[in-house]
Parts: structure tokens; sequence; C-alpha cells
């Protein structure tokens, strides 16, 4: 895994990345992650999640716009196992995880508004693959995300 400074990468790249509002905490053990953007469109239900979280991950990062629903979990510790095995780079979640303790111990970045004890619902609702918005972002599928201590930024390509 290469090593980069969010920082770093804002003042060489200033005209092409987004910077995300610091509205985001950490919850992952892995708190510099980066990889290429999957995304989904949820409310207050993670079968979709899950699901995506199944497929091979090839270093890619997990966006999930959960509305920023303050009432329940879409991620916690058995989808964080589970996106760790497949090879996901982390998780970024518009919405809450559980289970916040033991994310801190895999090696995934995960990043969320909260985390809350309730688990979602299970309807298999939702969208997947395409262009959301939140925290003063466009996140696009196929577009790059970085995330480390300082903060989460996009660019529409790898960045060197």
């Amino acid at each position: 895994m290469s090593t980069f400074k969010t920082t770093d990468l804002c003042d060489a790249h200033s005209e092409t990345v987004q910077v995300a509002a610091p509205l985001l905490r950490s919850f992952g053990g892995a708190v510099q992650f980066s990889g290429p953007i999957s995304t989904l469109k949820v409310f207050e239900d993670n079968s979709l999640v899950r699901s995506a979280l199944e497929e091979p991950g090839n270093r890619r990062v997990l966006v999930v716009d959960g509305g920023g629903s303050l009432r329940c979990a879409l991620v916690g510790d058995q989808i964080g196992e589970l996106a760790l095995r497949n090879g996901w780079a982390g998780v970024v979640v518009y919405g809450c995880v559980r289970d916040s303790d033991e994310l801190a111990k895999l090696d995934l970045g995960v990043l969320a508004l909260a985390s809350n004890p309730l688990r979602s619902l299970k309807r298999g609702e939702g969208q997947r693959d395409l262009v959301v918005r939140f925290a003063d972002v466009t996140f696009s599928p196929g577009h790059w995300l970085y995330a480390d201590a300082d903060g989460l930024i996009t660019a529409p390509h790898k960045l060197t």
C-alpha cells in the first residue's frame, strides 16, 4: 500500500480534488486508505451494503449514502469483517455504524457520522453505482477517494 498525505495531495492537485466537509469520524483500524469508489444509496436498510461487500473489493472504497440517518447502523463488525476478507480498502457511510470497538480492530478504513447500536432494516431496497452527494462532495463511481487523519478527498483519477 502506498502512503500519502491528503494535505500534500490537496496542495499538489488543488484544481482537481474535492475536499469533504469534516462531518465523518474514523471508526476503522486503518486511518489511512484509498481506492476507486463504488457507491450505494440506501435508507435505513443495509441489505445492499452486505451484497456489495460480498463481492471482490479489489482495494475499492464503498461509499454508502445512507441519507444521513442517525436512527440505525448500516455497517457493523460482521459487515466490516466481510469487507476485509473480500479485499475492500474501506467503507464510507453517510449514516451510522455499530460494533465500533470491533471495527477499530480491523485493518479497514471506516468513516461514518456516528455510532448507533440499533441494526438496520432488511428490505433489499436501494440503488447501486450512481453519483451520490454528501459532505460537500460528489462521489462518482470509478473516481478515487483518499482518506487519512486530516480528512477525505476525492479526485477523478488516481493521484501520484
